[in-house]
């Protein structure tokens, strides 16, 4: 697979799976089109990927990855971001246009 996970971003992840998963669980993350990042996910800690997904051992996390996300995570960098108003993953995607954000018109 061809994306990067920082170290934070894994970090958060490890921590996410064990807190909610058992031995052999992995993060789902499934992507989909859209957010500032121009990618929104959907994440969960289950004990087994769903059919059609696949699992991905990288940088000391297992994921499960359904095939849209396997696309849409090309060249991605999902990082770690803790602001005032959220916390979470991000994705920093080179493909997406930059158009979020405040500024004047």
């Amino acid at each position: 697979m061809n994306f990067e996970i920082t170290p934070k971003a894994a970090r958060f992840i490890r921590m996410m799976i064990l807190a909610d998963g058992g031995a052999g669980s992995g993060f789902r993350l499934s992507v989909s089109p859209g957010g500032c990042s121009g990618l929104a996910a959907d994440m969960a800690v289950l004990p087994e990927p769903r059919p059609g997904d696949a699992v991905v051992d990288h940088s000391g996390v297992r994921l499960f990855l359904p095939a849209e996300s396997r696309l849409l995570l090309q060249d991605v960098i999902i990082d770690f971001a803790e602001t005032p108003t959220s916390t979470g993953l991000v994705f920093h995607d080179p493909k997406a246009p930059a158009t979020c954000g405040g500024g004047a018109h």
